[in-house]
């Protein structure tokens, strides 16, 4: 699936039951950094005008965190001979392993400078089992561990959530295919993310399991204020 065949749902206006989910706006994502994602930087503006709008309606804004232990197994520098970039799948890790990223208290760690982290009501920090990643913002990659989002967004009664941050075919991916399966109405705010196409073509593939699994699509100028 092309970028040129979406259908983007528009008027959109926020709720109190509506949650906004920034995934992982942190520095070792941006050029530059440990694991970039190509114009990662240039998303921040519109997320924190999104946010901002978000957290005048009494909308909760969260934002999730990698937060890595040194030494991850996601790690490639945990398998000696494995480089970046290398498949290697186990139930926990993969489909591939990464450069060492968002180690616990690094700069690497630390949201983007630009980010408005004071509109957000919470902080979800992930993939802290060294044996397990965890890209989706509700569910380690065992498929078994909850973050406690699901629970928090249940109890301030949200139904439909909207997901921006980095990276696209990642962690904005697997929030969101987990999101529709704990029966949240989900869209993906596309002009507010950026993917990384690791493999080659997974942006592509992501797109149309989004589709299928029934997740919207939207951006910025979607919204009615």
């Amino acid at each position: 699936m092309n970028f040129k065949d979406i259908e983007y749902i528009n008027d959109i206006n926020i709720s109190q039951s509506d949650a906004l989910i920034v995934v992982d706006v942190q520095n070792d994502f941006m050029p530059g950094g440990a694991l970039p994602v190509e114009e990662g930087d240039q998303i921040v503006d519109g997320i924190n005008e999104l946010a901002k709008k978000f957290h005048e309606n009494n909308s909760p804004v969260i934002l999730t965190q990698d937060w890595h232990p040194p030494g991850h197994k996601s790690f490639a520098s945990a398998h000696p001979g494995k480089n970046p970039g290398d498949e290697y799948q186990t139930e926990a890790i993969g489909p591939v392993l990464w450069p060492d990223h968002c180690v616990q208290d690094t700069k690497g760690a630390a949201f983007h400078k630009s980010l408005k982290t004071p509109f957000a009501k919470a902080i979800i920090r992930k993939g802290t089992n060294p044996e397990i990643d965890s890209y989706s913002a509700f569910l380690e990659n065992d498929k078994k561990t909850e973050t406690g989002l699901t629970g928090m967004l249940k109890s301030l009664k949200i139904e439909r959530i909207f997901i921006c941050g980095l990276a696209l075919d990642y962690c904005c991916y697997f929030s969101a295919i987990d999101a529709t399966d704990f029966g949240f109405n989900v869209y993906l705010l596309l002009d507010l993310t950026k993917g990384i196409d690791l493999p080659e073509g997974n942006i592509s593939q992501s797109l149309e399991n989004m589709k299928m699994k029934g997740v919207k699509f939207a951006n910025i100028n979607s919204f009615s204020w």
